[in-house]
C-alpha cells in the first residue's frame, strides 16, 4: 500500500462490512478519492477493484481524509477507532469532519466530540437506515445530529451513497432517530409474524394474507420485504433503546415485549410462513 496524499475532498471509510463496503464502492465510482481501512485484507482488495484506495492504518486514513466515516459494530469499537492516542483523532487534520455512522448511544458520540474539539475536528452522528439493501442500492436514509452548517458543507460527499439526508438536531439526534426507527421496525415485524402465524393456524395462507394486507391500511415496507431481512441486529438495537430510555426515565413496555418476541423469530421462521399451506 502506498502512503495516501491529503486531499480536502477525500473521504476515508473505516469498516467495510455489509454497509460500509457498498458505500465505499459508490463513493469511488463517483470519482471521490476514497481511502478505506478494515482489518480484513480481502475486503480491502475487493474495494480496490471499485477504485477505493486501501491504507495500512487508521491514522494514515485520517491524515489523508477531509471527511471520515466510521462504520464499525459497537460503541467500544467507535471509541477505539476514534481514539486520540492511536485512532482517527491522533492524525485527523483540523477542519476535517468525522461522521459516526455506527449505531451507538448519544453518549458515545458526545465522548468522541469532546476528544475531537481540541484538535479542530468536527463530529456529526450520521445513523444509517434502510438496511443492507438500501446500502447496496446507494439509497441510504441518513439521520444526522450535530452542527447543520457542517452537514451542509459535506453534503456532496454524502450524495453518492444516500437517497435522503435528515438533520434532526444537536449531536446525538441521529442516534435517537435511528433508535426510534428501530423500535418501529422490530415492533412491526414481531406483530406481523405473530398475526400471520395466527392467520395460518386459522386456515388462511400467509402469502394470500400479505397480498391483502399490502392493499389495506396495514401496508408497510416491513410486510413487503420481511422475507429479505437478515434479523442481525435486533438484540443490539433493542438493548440500546432500553438503555437510552432508562437514562431518560422513560418506560418502554412494548419494547420489552418486542425484545422477548424477537427471540422466537428467525429467518427460517419467516421463510416457513410461505413454505407451508395452512392446515386442512
Amino acid at each position: 500500500m502506498t502512503r495516501p496524499e491529503a486531499h480536502p475532498e477525500s473521504v476515508g471509510l473505516i469498516g467495510l462490512g455489509a454497509m460500509g463496503r457498498p458505500v465505499a464502492g459508490f463513493l469511488a465510482r463517483a470519482g471521490t478519492p476514497t481511502y478505506c481501512y478494515d482489518e480484513d485484507r480481502a475486503v480491502l482488495d475487493d474495494a480496490a477493484d471499485d477504485g477505493a484506495r486501501p491504507v495500512a492504518s487508521v491514522p494514515e486514513l485520517a491524515a489523508a481524509s477531509g471527511v471520515i466515516l466510521v462504520m464499525v459494530p459497537s460503541d467500544q469499537d467507535v471509541l477505539d477507532v476514534c481514539s486520540p492516542a492511536t485512532g482517527v483523532l491522533s492524525a485527523a487534520r483540523p477542519g476535517s469532519v468525522l461522521l459516526i455512522c455506527s449505531s451507538v448511544t448519544p453518549d458515545t458520540c458526545r465522548t468522541v466530540a469532546r476528544q475531537a474539539a481540541p484538535r479542530g475536528v468536527r463530529v456529526l452522528d450520521a445513523a444509517l437506515t434502510g438496511g443492507v439493501r438500501a446500502a447496496e442500492a446507494g439509497e441510504i436514509n441518513l439521520l444526522v445530529g450535530g452542527d447543520e452548517p457542517t452537514l451542509d458543507r459535506i453534503r456532496p460527499r454524502l450524495a453518492p451513497w444516500t437517497r435522503t439526508v435528515h438533520h434532526l438536531g444537536p449531536l446525538g439526534s441521529g442516534q435517537i432517530g435511528k433508535t426510534v426507527n428501530n423500535l418501529c421496525h422490530w415492533g412491526q415485524l414481531s406483530a406481523i409474524v405473530e398475526a400471520l402465524r395466527l392467520g395460518r393456524a386459522l386456515g388462511v395462507a400467509p402469502a394470500k394474507l400479505r397480498a391483502a394486507l399490502l392493499d389495506g391500511p396495514a401496508a408497510s415496507r416491513t410486510i413487503a420485504e420481511m422475507e429479505q431481512m437478515r434479523l442481525t441486529w435486533h438484540r443490539k438495537d433493542l438493548a440500546n433503546a432500553l438503555l437510552m430510555a432508562a437514562d431518560a426515565g422513560q418506560e418502554l413496555p412494548v419494547a420489552a415485549v418486542v425484545r422477548e418476541a424477537m427471540e422466537h423469530i428467525t429467518v427460517a421462521d419467516i421463510a416457513s410462513l410461505y413454505a407451508q399451506e395452512p392446515p386442512g
